[in-house]
């Protein structure tokens, strides 16, 4: 990957724009430019200040650096000179109230609240087998992860490796085993997720025609037995920012164990760096985690060394990819 080539990193933020309308408003809804003013400037300070949780107010942190609203220094934060003249309340030219209007016309009313609470108002999050969220969303990300899958291809050299069995948990459109087959003849292909999801794979395996060595476990991967040493490859993509630190410990643990011995564990997500100043992108996401999941959050490199090990990794590696993604190796 060299400089000048494109990459799709602003064109996603461009998509998921109304982000910044839904952060602005609920930080203003919250007064957290007023309180960052006063010298609440960690995400603890400014949670306890603004009577919100401390995972609702270091999402919005997160966001509003990705913005350039606010500025991380030394591990804490304050307004830019902007946010300072123009988010403050009580200054005259404040526009907190508008941008906390504008969050009704963003379809984010619910977000200020959600950011008190620290998660989801309802029991109703994207966590669910027959949410329909799941068909639109797994077909709408596949073209995401072409470039990315690619990439985890080439830096395995899966396309030399011979017969290998891989498994994709949460794997959704299928688009990892459809290219990784069409690049080996001798691989074969594992997916396991929610039967509906199953069936989109199936379809796009088949146009690949590379079906006959692809084969799908019904079910959630909570609860599903992956097996033991069965694969030399497996895969764990756009899952974790779904997922709390325990399950995905438990998740890298199980995904450990069905890896033969020297195997890889492929991760692909949204990671910001360790002292959560950027990615843009990764930083913007962590809020549609607080609103739709229960535990979620875009985690930091640190987070993932810290898991993989504690599941029985010892070799992690990070590529950054023409992607707004991060792949991760682990062995």
């Amino acid at each position: 990957m060299t400089g000048n080539e494109p990459t799709p990193d602003r064109i996603m933020r461009l998509i998921n724009g109304y982000w910044a309308t839904g952060i602005l408003g609920a930080a203003a809804s919250h007064s957290l430019f007023t309180h960052l003013e006063a010298g609440a400037d960690t995400a603890d300070r400014l949670a306890a200040r603004a009577g919100i949780s401390e995972r609702g107010a270091q999402t919005l942190l997160d966001g509003l650096v990705s913005l350039g609203v606010v500025e991380l220094r030394g591990g804490t934060y304050r307004n830019t000179a902007d946010a300072a003249a123009f988010l403050v309340e009580g200054k005259p030219a404040s526009l907190s109230n508008f941008a906390q209007l504008k969050l009704a016309h963003a379809g984010l009313a619910d977000l200020p609240e959600v950011v008190r609470a620290g998660g989801p108002l309802t029991d109703v999050v994207v966590e669910v087998k027959d949410n329909p969220h799941w068909k639109a969303i797994v077909t709408a990300i596949a073209a995401q992860s072409v470039p990315v899958a690619r990439i985890a291809a080439e830096t395995l050299r899966l396309a030399e490796a011979g017969e290998i069995s891989i498994l994709d948990v949460g794997g959704g459109s299928g688009v990892y085993s459809a290219i990784w087959l069409g690049l080996n003849p001798a691989a074969r292909s594992t997916q396991l997720d929610w039967r509906p999801i199953n069936e989109i794979a199936r379809r796009l395996l088949a146009d690949q025609g590379v079906a006959d060595r692809f084969s799908c476990l019904d079910g959630d991967f909570h609860t599903t037995d992956f097996g033991t040493a069965q694969y030399d490859v497996a895969v764990y993509s756009h899952i974790a920012h779904q997922e709390g630190p325990e399950d995905n410990v438990a998740l890298f643990a199980k995904l450990r164990g069905a890896l033969k011995p020297g195997g890889t564990l492929v991760v692909n997500d949204y990671v910001v760096d360790d002292d959560r100043s950027g990615p843009p992108f990764a930083l913007v996401f962590a809020s549609e985690m607080l609103l739709k999941s229960k535990h979620g959050g875009t985690w930091r490199r640190a987070d993932y060394q810290a898991w993989l090990a504690k599941a029985g990794f010892e070799d992690v590696t990070f590529r950054s990819t023409s992607s707004p993604a991060t792949l991760i190796f682990a062995r």
